[in-house]
């Protein structure tokens, strides 16, 4: 097994999450298998308790895992299904040393730091390595590695001490060290300043740690008596200077660091020269280039509570790219605090109010993703009932869903009291109701959490045709309530159609509004499964419905469906194809006529690179968001938002 340790210096926010996926990314493309791990030094046993204001958002995984976001990152960029070890935590090694003591395992030995706490982590990842994340058998090849925080921080000390030990562990020829560091630019003298990153690597090497390549973040690219200067002072060698500036989108990453010959270099250390081919990157460049020329645009407005980071909401927002690239359209997210909706914020903040509206009025679709207290909540059931009555595109994702609900029963059946037991335990219509498989006392792990299996009950409803017609989907769930099995029959004959089950029939997983353009919502979390290339099935209906193109793309699904021997039908593992890719099956182009636009585009950008070299320049001016029709710089974007110029915004 070789390994390749990812660490950040300087400052946090570098984009250390984005250099692993893409480095992961890099070696796949030459026909490696790769495997990730992500370390987070916090005491907590997961993510799943943290604040995603304060932490960005709780990623979920197949098998129930609470994870850092960044686990998502590496999901999506090397097509991986991961498990919760492979998210390590200061609180889970303790957890796992403290049971081993209480066990008598240490045999009255006094346990400390080192070497137990130390043992426990290298154990833990050359044993989480060793597991296969991509459908195949046996272990990868190689297993990347990001160690969270900056060098330096008190909290991550036990774990450099950890790796350090670990390089000896497993060998030079295993081991490969890449630093992500920062050359700012100070605007008074207007020049690429190396001293933070010579201080950086001169802490790391004080830890016992070497970097073997050097990962620059900065805005434009490094200048060569820059590298040449980082080379002198940090004692790595020139070539294996790379410098990572800001680009138009995150999926240019890979193409910066293949350009740079950041494979060979790693190659090099890790001793597997000759081994390994040329990076087929062909589909991953095409859908790059492809996402800097769109130009038509498609509006929606994302009414959530935690808008202030949209890193809170960072899958919703990837699935929304995926699905708006697929369709040859330009993605613009208006943010829309869903309390500014209310009636209440008209009194107190009458422009707030106005700014919101306008917002929501504006879009070509609504978005209402999932949230956990009643902050805001009124404020998603008006947007929801905007998007009913108005005929707008429509998505309710987990609490999106059940507003929705909530808001139907309240309108249409007239049940002014309706609600959730979550907000009003006593209320007298509780059209959501907390059901069992959880705790309402304990919120740690204790949710109906990981891959669940819905079952369509008709083939003619829009979601069972997005997803290809298939008799059951396994989605990703995080919910403690879902919606009130003994109300399902009066919301029914009312007009809702709850088109998704589980398998008892109890569970109400999808929801439909008949004679509707397009208003579904899920329990489940289908962002959490996009990828780039291959798009969540309801994030491209809303994205379709939201520019009047829904049913051109489901007939021509359906026709594609109809075609003998033709592409599988599964809608959620349709890929467009551009030639090799990363090391994975050859892919078609089998949307039909859902890709006109997209063909129209990639035709576009043939005659775009005979007509020049395609350069990836930075532009001009500071990355923008849209909050309440006024433009705000971006900030607090700890992972993607410190490489991406776009990256899903309305910029």
């Amino acid at each position: 097994m070789k390994y390749v340790l990812v660490t950040g210096g300087v400052v946090s926010g570098l984009g250390k999450g984005v250099t692993a996926s893409s480095i992961g990314l890099l070696l796949k493309a030459c026909g490696l298998r790769v495997t990730s791990i992500k370390i987070d030094p916090y005491l907590n046993t997961d993510a799943g308790t943290m604040s995603p204001v304060e932490h960005g958002e709780v990623f979920v995984l197949d098998d129930g895992g609470e994870v850092d976001l960044d686990l998502g990152n590496y999901e999506r960029f090397l097509d991986i299904k991961l498990t919760r070890d492979n998210n390590i935590t200061t609180g889970k090694i303790y957890q796992d040393v403290i049971d081993r003591e209480r066990r008598g395992d240490y045999l009255g030995k006094t346990v400390q730091v080192v070497p137990h706490i130390t043992d426990a982590i290298q154990e833990w990842i050359e044993r989480v390595a060793q597991i296969p994340v991509d459908g195949e058998s046996g272990p990868a090849d190689v297993c990347v590695i990001e160690l969270g925080g900056t060098i330096g921080d008190i909290e991550s000390m036990p774990f450099i001490e950890a790796l350090g030990q670990f390089s000896y562990r497993v060998g030079s020829d295993n081991f490969c060290l890449i630093h992500v560091s920062l050359v700012p630019v100070l605007n008074v003298v207007g020049e690429q300043k190396t001293k933070p990153t010579q201080h950086s690597v001169r802490g790391l090497r004080c830890l016992g740690l070497t970097p073997h390549l050097i990962a620059c973040r900065s805005t434009t690219a490094l200048e060569e008596n820059v590298k040449t200067k980082v080379s002198q002072f940090c004692h790595v060698q020139k070539e294996n200077i790379i410098t990572l500036y800001d680009v138009s989108n995150i999926w240019h990453i890979p193409l910066l660091l293949r350009d740079q010959k950041a494979h060979e270099a790693i190659f090099k250390v890790l001793n597997l020269q000759g081994l390994t081919r040329e990076p087929e990157l062909d589909e991953w460049t095409s859908r790059a280039e492809i996402c800097d020329m769109l130009h038509e645009p498609v509006r929606i407005a994302m009414v959530g509570k935690y808008t202030k980071l949209s890193d809170a909401y960072l899958s919703v927002i990837k699935a929304l790219v995926h699905a708006s690239v697929a369709r040859g359209k330009k993605l613009f997210v208006d943010w829309v605090p869903a309390g500014d909706l209310e009636d209440a914020t008209a009194k107190e903040n009458p422009d707030a109010y106005k700014a919101a509206w306008k917002l929501l009025k504006g879009a070509d679709g609504v978005l209402v993703p999932g949230g956990f207290g009643d902050r805001g909540v009124q404020g998603k059931i008006l947007a929801a009932k905007y998007a009913r009555e108005k005929r707008i595109p429509f998505l309710g994702i987990c609490l999106g869903m059940q507003i929705a609900v909530i808001e139907f029963a309240r309108s249409v059946l007239g049940l002014k009291d309706a609600n959730s037991t979550e907000f009003d335990p006593n209320t007298k219509n509780p059209c959501v109701i907390f059901m069992p498989e959880g705790s309402t006392t304990h919120m740690g792990a204790t949710m109906r959490l990981g891959s669940r299996r819905t079952y369509f009950q008709s083939t003619e409803s829009k979601s069972a045709k997005l997803y290809g017609n298939k008799r059951f989907i396994d989605e990703r769930h995080r919910h403690r309530y879902e919606v009130n099995p003994e109300m399902v029959a009066r919301l029914e004959n009312a007009g809702l159609s709850f088109t998704g089950k589980d398998e008892t029939g109890q569970r109400m997983e999808i929801v439909e509004l008949r004679n509707h353009p397009y208003f579904i919502g899920v329990q489940y979390h289908p962002e959490f499964k996009s990828r780039p290339g291959k798009p969540s099935a309801l994030f491209i209906g809303l994205i379709a419905a939201a520019c009047g193109q829904l049913d051109a793309f489901l007939q021509g699904s359906e026709s594609k469906r109809n075609i003998p021997n033709g592409p599988a039908n599964d809608m959620s593992q349709r890929h467009i194809s551009y030639g090799a890719s990363n090391d994975m099956p050859q892919r078609n182009i089998t949307n039909g006529a859902s890709n006109h636009m997209f063909q129209a585009a990639c035709g576009q950008l043939e005659s775009f690179f005979q007509g020049s070299e395609t350069k990836r320049n930075v532009p001009n001016g500071a990355a923008k968001a849209y909050q309440n029709g006024a433009a705000a710089k971006l900030a607090n974007r700890p992972q993607d938002g410190a490489y991406s110029i776009f990256n899903g915004m309305h910029l």
